[in-house]
């Protein structure tokens, strides 16, 4: 499992700090799991899973996907929530003005942020 952690961190693009962070652990706590020396518990898989969609049984066997997929509307609570968690004051001010906005300028917005997206 110790290699399934790291992995998945990396592909997070987190340091072991940030990842610790949004479980609520120590940055030490997330070391010792990615060298071995400790092994999650049940809970700390689950909050693993939780809290980055990721699939349990890849994250304990490494068999399937990494991910899993989440209706859109889970997505969005999702990234709310982690929005607001970190504090991320930048996107709470943009989510704002776009919400603001007339249907005419969201539709601009979109049709760029789409553009970007084909690329």
């Amino acid at each position: 499992m110790k290699n399934r952690i790291k992995a998945l961190r990396k592909e997070l693009g987190l340091t072991q700090e940030k990842f610790a962070k949004r479980l609520n652990m120590k940055r030490n706590t997330i070391a010792t799991y990615e060298i071995g020396r400790n092994e999650p518990i049940d809970a700390v898989i689950s909050l693993i899973c939780r809290e980055y969609n990721v699939n349990e049984e890849w994250l304990r066997t490494g068999k399937g996907d990494m991910f899993v997929e989440l209706p859109e509307e889970d997505e969005y609570f999702k990234a709310a929530t982690s929005i607001s968690k970190e504090d991320d004051k930048s996107a709470m001010d943009a989510i704002i003005k776009y919400w603001k906005l007339d249907s005419e300028s969201k539709k601009v917005i979109w049709d760029f942020v789409h553009s970007l997206s084909n690329k």
